[in-house]
C-alpha cells in the first residue's frame, strides 16, 4: 500500500492472524493496543508501537481480486535500529521466536525472528540511525528468481545487490531499489523451521549475509 508521506518511510507493517477469534484473543495479551483501519484488513484491526516508534499492526486481510504476474507474496519485513536488544526483546515479547543472531564478538548485530514456521517475518540490524531497511517478497522457487531478475532487467533495473544466497534463512535472493530508495528483495526458498529449534549464531562478516560473495553491511 502507498500513500503520500516521506521518501522511504514505512510508517507501519502487518501481520495477518489466523481468524477473528485468534486475533480478538491476542489482543486480550497485550498492553495499550489501538484500533486500526485499513482498505486491506478487516474490522477489528489493531496496533501497538515498537521501541522506534514503529506501528506493528495485527488483524485478517480483505479478499483481494485476484490479478495476473509472477508469484511473490509479501513475507518480511526488516529494519536498521539504534536499539537492537530493545527492539529484539519487544518483538520477542510479542511471541516471535528467534531463529538466529548474528555477533560481533559478543555484541549482537543483527536478529532473525519468527512467528510461523518460515526462518523470519521480522529482523533487525544494529545501524547508526533507525531506518526502514527493506522488505521482500517470497517466490515459489529458484526459476521464479530468475523470471524477476530477468523482469527488472526488461524494466531497465538495476539488481542492488544478489543474486546470491543468505547465511540466515539460507534463501535465495536479490534487491532492488525502488524510487523512493526502498530496499526490495525477492526470495525463493526461506527455511523451515520447528517450533523448538535452537538460536543459532553467525560472525558478523559478509559470508554471514551472502554465502556467495560480498555483502550489504549495516555497520
Amino acid at each position: 500500500m502507498i500513500g503520500p508521506g516521506e521518501p522511504g518511510a514505512v510508517p507501519y507493517f502487518a501481520l495477518e492472524m489466523q481468524d477473528a477469534a485468534h486475533l480478538a484473543s491476542y489482543r486480550k495479551s497485550l498492553e495499550r493496543t489501538e484500533d486500526f483501519a485499513s482498505p486491506l484488513l478487516e474490522a477489528g484491526a489493531f496496533t501497538l508501537q515498537d521501541p522506534d516508534g514503529r506501528n506493528v499492526v495485527f488483524g485478517l486481510a480483505r479478499n483481494a481480486p485476484s490479478g495476473e504476474g509472477l508469484p511473490g507474496r509479501l513475507q518480511h519485513f526488516v529494519c536498521a535500529t539504534t536499539r537492537l536488544q530493545e527492539m529484539t526483546a519487544f518483538y520477542r515479547g510479542l511471541g516471535m521466536l528467534e531463529s538466529d543472531r548474528v555477533l560481533e564478538k559478543e555484541d549482537l548485530a543483527a536478529v532473525f525472528l519468527r512467528s510461523d514456521p518460515e526462518h523470519h517475518c521480522f529482523a533487525a540490524f544494529r545501524a547508526p540511525a533507525s531506518r526502514p531497511d527493506h522488505h521482500c517478497y517470497e517466490t515459489n522457487g529458484w526459476l521464479d528468481i530468475r523470471d524477476w531478475g530477468d523482469r527488472m532487467g526488461r524494466l531497465g533495473i538495476p539488481l542492488f545487490w544478489g543474486p546470491g544466497r543468505h547465511g540466515p534463512g539460507n534463501n535465495l535472493f536479490f534487491m532492488v531499489e525502488d524510487p523512493d530508495g526502498h530496499k526490495v528483495e525477492f526470495s525463493a526458498e526461506l527455511e523451515l523451521m520447528t517450533r523448538e529449534a535452537p538460536v543459532r549464531t553467525w560472525p558478523h562478516e559478509q559470508r554471514t549475509l551472502n554465502l556467495w560473495g560480498s555483502a550489504w553491511m549495516r555497520s
